[in-house]
């Protein structure tokens, strides 16, 4: 793999894994539209190490804040906000608990790497996000009054994003919405909830792994997984913006035309 290339593929994955168009879907479609072969292991485990850097980056300070309570919290803390910031871990446990046993109920579908399945997802996915403007507009509540309940079912949806074409972060927050969570925190519940899904994904790559090496270039490899920081950073944040003013029904005009194309050439 050249260097042209290995940025190429990392600015895609930036860009895809965060912004709610779904990089499985888009990497299933790609595959047969242009014969491309699988991406190198040692590749796609670096790839999903810069999405990690880049989630753990962005919120790091929440991160911090929660691991902070839970350690008050074991030394007798009873204070509010550190029973809070508990029951948001609380909240996290059991929603990677949902999305491990829903994922891996669904991973195995038959249809699961058929392109045209992909294409009819990412009109799923289009649908969901422009229903997110019917979610409730009032300011909604924050994560400091997060349920188990909203743990739950945003697990539950996060579980069905393994399937290519739905997107993790736009299905994810979509359901914060609609459960009433405001849109300042909806996206960053979908991506605090993402950080042990992101880590399950690699220890399942790396047990899956036979062989890490890849004939991948080290230049390369450094190269593409700089791309993926930098454009994944950035689409991060045009994300959060974009939550933030209720305009996610945006991407249904790229996810819609996309999926019938796909549907129609597949």
């Amino acid at each position: 793999m050249d260097i042209i290339t290995a940025v190429i593929l990392g600015t895609l994955q930036g860009l895809t894994e965060f912004l709610p168009i779904s990089s499985s879907g888009h990497l299933v479609i790609a595959q047969h539209l242009f014969g491309l072969g699988e991406v190198p292991l040692l590749f796609d485990v670096l790839l999903h190490v810069a999405t990690l850097l880049v989630v753990v980056g962005a919120f790091w300070g929440r991160i911090l804040e929660i691991l902070a309570a839970l350690l008050r919290l074991l030394g007798g803390s009873r204070t509010d906000a550190d029973r809070a910031l508990g029951r948001l871990a609380l909240v996290l446990l059991v929603g990677t608990a949902a999305t491990a046993l829903l994922g891996l109920l669904v991973k195995d579908l038959p249809s699961f790497g058929h392109p045209r399945f992909a294409a009819a997802m990412l009109l799923v996915t289009a649908l969901l996000l422009v229903s997110t403007a019917l979610a409730p507009t009032r300011e909604g509540r924050n994560l400091h009054h997060i349920r188990l309940t909203d743990g739950l079912v945003v697990g539950l949806v996060q579980g069905l994003a393994v399937l290519p074409g739905i997107s993790r972060s736009g299905s994810t927050i979509g359901a914060a919405l609609h459960l009433g969570i405001s849109r300042r925190d909806a996206g960053e519940f979908s991506f605090l909830l993402s950080v042990p899904a992101i880590l399950g994904a690699l220890v399942l790559e790396l047990a899956d792994a036979g062989e890490l090496a890849s004939q991948v270039p080290l230049p390369s490899l450094l190269a593409g997984m700089a791309a993926a920081l930098l454009s994944g950073y950035l689409a991060l944040k045009a994300l959060l913006r974009v939550v933030k003013a209720g305009r996610l029904p945006l991407f249904a005009f790229y996810l819609v035309p996309a999926g019938l194309v796909g549907l129609i050439l597949l």
